[in-house]
């Protein structure tokens, strides 16, 4: 949500993107609080602090959808929040949850960086396999595990590894 508020803002300076950013700046300083917190303080947090500015901002919103109208961006980046609003709001009610899905962007960067490049990937069956790696690598990084290490590691140990074994070299599954 805080994205495309943030492109038409830059885009255009629209007063009301601006006070939508300033909005999520309020959530975002919540959860830059909660941070420390266990799951289930934060999950109280959340509910005390972040659901009246989350309730707010949906008024606030509601009735922009009378007054900004037609294909503006300011429009779209209205009707982009309005749409998925329920998901937006969900990370309120699980203190595990994070506030965006910055954490699989991340992941799934390098992927979309390097989409160009492997179009030569040799084959079909070439791309699936550099896809299961790329997987496999973001698992590793994802669950605190340094992917270059573990890559190194489960390469030695795959020659030795029994097929009834072979999830036990899973990145979610190392020691």
């Amino acid at each position: 949500m805080r994205r495309k508020w943030f492109d038409q803002h830059k885009a255009s300076g629209s007063p009301i993107a601006a006070e939508a950013l300033a909005r999520i700046g309020v959530l975002y300083r919540i959860e830059s609080e909660a941070a420390t917190m266990t799951v289930e303080d934060r999950q109280a947090y959340r509910q005390r602090c972040a659901r009246p500015v989350l309730d707010a901002l949906k008024t606030w919103l509601d009735g922009l959808q009378h007054t900004v109208m037609g294909q503006s961006g300011t429009a779209k980046a209205l009707a982009y929040t309005l749409r998925r609003w329920d998901a937006l709001v969900r990370y309120v009610d699980n203190g595990a949850s994070p506030i965006d899905n910055n954490l699989a962007e991340n992941a799934i960067r390098p992927i979309a960086l390097g989409r160009k490049n492997w179009l030569f990937a040799g084959s079909e069956q070439a791309g699936r396999r550099a896809a299961a790696i790329m997987s496999l690598l973001a698992t590793a990084k994802a669950n605190g595990i340094e992917p270059h290490a573990w890559l190194e590691n489960t390469l030695v140990h795959l020659p030795t590894t029994l097929n009834r074994d072979i999830d036990s070299l899973l990145p979610l599954r190392r020691d």
